[in-house]
């Protein structure tokens, strides 16, 4: 073989496989970028949230992405919300417990300062009727965000932590808002031959915030690693239009109770009746055991096609169907009538709701594999309508 043609080969070889390692840089960059301190957990303390979609916003941007409609990126809804913005402190006795690790404060909570002592109910609860405060001891601590507001406090504690001392010192800062604002972020590329025929991938950019001004939920495989995908597969969707229009979604208020679809779907700026198909994805972050997609046994036809092609391309482990479950951001276009995919990973870390959900015991090893599948599949929805 003459050298030149070699050396054509093996720099072709060389772009390959940089192209395929730049997604997987750009991937680490945007889970290590959301997860960070600066973000706090992408919620209601240290404007999270808000920093967050501006982020998104700028990615879309950068990518060549069009705004849905009009000329603004931002969908902006609002919602109840109640959090703790300052500070969060308990002593057993004399020993300061570890807010996130040790603890936390139910999501419900209203605010406490103050001295007591707990009276065990059992072997599980402790109460002050005084200052109006339950302590439930569990194995596993997670996290989640309430819309309403308690008339008292509630923590979660890990068990044994108080069996030796029952005097406490408490301080929780909490604020009920009841109209937070936040922003879906919406972008497209416009199609080449059906421009009005639409291809949805969503991702939820939001996760728990902060518990006080120090301890922040990181989210990193729920949902950095999602939107990582997303923006890598807006990235390529930008420089390789389709024959219909991509739109990619970032949705706020997931953690919420799906707050920002349920938003999205009741006010669309589309038809919904015009969206061929749409793939949300979650939790995106592991793979060593492959994938579940929900909706299966709705869309059988497009679930065999996905399987077929992740065994011919040599990709996940396994695709494990799941039947119609409001579990994420697909629910609400389902009930529209909208064919939809919920895709997570399967394997890995455990981390859940929890502030040990960090980027760096993350390790994306199916991003490239994922987006490999969900191009390829793309391209089946727009040849078999």
């Amino acid at each position: 073989m003459p050298q030149k043609i070699i050396f054509l080969l093996l720099f072709a070889a060389v772009l390959t496989t940089h192209s395929f390692s730049q997604d997987s840089i750009y991937s680490r960059r945007v889970v290590d970028t959301l997860s960070s301190k600066y973000f706090f957990g992408r919620g209601y303390v240290n404007e999270g949230m808000a920093k967050a979609a501006g982020y998104i916003r700028e990615q879309f941007i950068n990518s060549g992405l069009l705004p849905l409609e009009g000329k603004d990126f931002f969908q902006y809804f609002e919602y109840p919300v109640n959090r703790f913005p300052g500070k969060v402190l308990f002593k057993s006795g004399r020993k300061k417990l570890k807010a996130g690790i040790d603890y936390l404060v139910s999501p419900d909570s209203k605010g406490i300062k103050g001295r007591g002592k707990l009276v065990r109910i059992d072997s599980a609860r402790f109460l002050d009727p005084s200052n109006n405060l339950l302590v439930i001891c569990q194995d596993k601590l997670t996290w989640s965000v309430s819309q309403k507001e308690a008339n008292h406090t509630t923590l979660w504690m890990k068990k044994g932590l108080i069996a030796s001392s029952l005097k406490y010192k408490c301080r929780i800062d909490q604020e009920f808002v009841k109209n937070f604002k936040a922003a879906n972020v919406c972008g497209m590329v416009r199609g080449k031959a059906h421009p009005d025929s639409f291809i949805f991938i969503t991702a939820h950019y939001d996760h728990l915030g902060g518990m006080g001004d120090e301890v922040f939920f990181p989210g990193a495989n729920d949902n950095a690693s999602g939107v990582a995908l997303l923006l890598n597969l807006a990235r390529y969707y930008s420089a390789h239009p389709q024959s219909y229009s991509m739109v990619f979604i970032c949705f706020a208020g997931e953690e919420a109770g799906l707050l920002g679809s349920r938003y999205f779907t009741e006010n669309p700026p589309i038809a919904l009746d015009r969206i061929r198909f749409l793939i949300n994805t979650d939790l995106a972050g592991t793979g060593e055991e492959g994938i579940t997609v929900v909706n299966a046994g709705i869309h059988p036809k497009e679930y065999e096609k996905l399987v077929s092609l992740n065994e011919s391309l040599h990709l996940l482990k396994a695709i494990r169907p799941r039947g119609r479950a409001a579990n994420s951001d697909h629910y609400y276009f389902s009930e529209k009538g909208v064919p939809a995919f919920f895709i997570y990973t399967l394997g890995g870390i455990q981390a859940y709701h929890d502030v040990f959900d960090r980027s760096s015991t993350l390790p994306l090893n199916e991003q490239e594999d994922l987006h490999s599948l969900m191009r390829n599949f793309v391209e089946y929805l727009q040849a078999s309508n």
